[in-house]
């Protein structure tokens, strides 16, 4: 019986594709190479180890700026600061605001759900 003739090698839209499959590969193998080493050197405070946050202030630790001087009788139970104000949360349920020299800006009332 007669056989087939070998083939000598891949047909050439086959050899096309397995070009285009390892251009493919070295593209990927680059790509994944750059966007690693960006992240690395773009981005070293993200590997870096960062302290703990600081442990809550409780109400009779908390030291208010010298300019503030709250009202007889109020204990303040939180202090945040912002740009031209700072805000005391009092023990009372009430958000005292107060300008950059210590005046009084605005009361707020909190209203409790129970």
């Amino acid at each position: 019986m007669d056989q087939a003739p070998a083939q000598e090698g891949l047909p050439p839209s086959l050899r096309f594709l397995k070009w285009l499959v390892i251009v493919l590969t070295l593209t990927m193998i680059i790509g994944v190479i750059t966007v690693v080493s960006v992240i690395v050197t773009r981005m070293p405070q993200s590997f870096v180890a960062r302290p703990a946050p600081l442990a809550p202030i409780f109400p009779e630790n908390i030291i208010l700026p010298e300019n503030i001087t709250l009202p007889d009788g109020v204990k303040p139970q939180a202090i945040t600061f912002g740009t031209g104000w700072t805000a005391v949360v009092t023990e009372d349920n009430r958000i005292l605001v107060f300008g950059p020299k210590g005046a009084l800006l605005q009361e707020v009332a909190i209203a409790t759900g129970g």
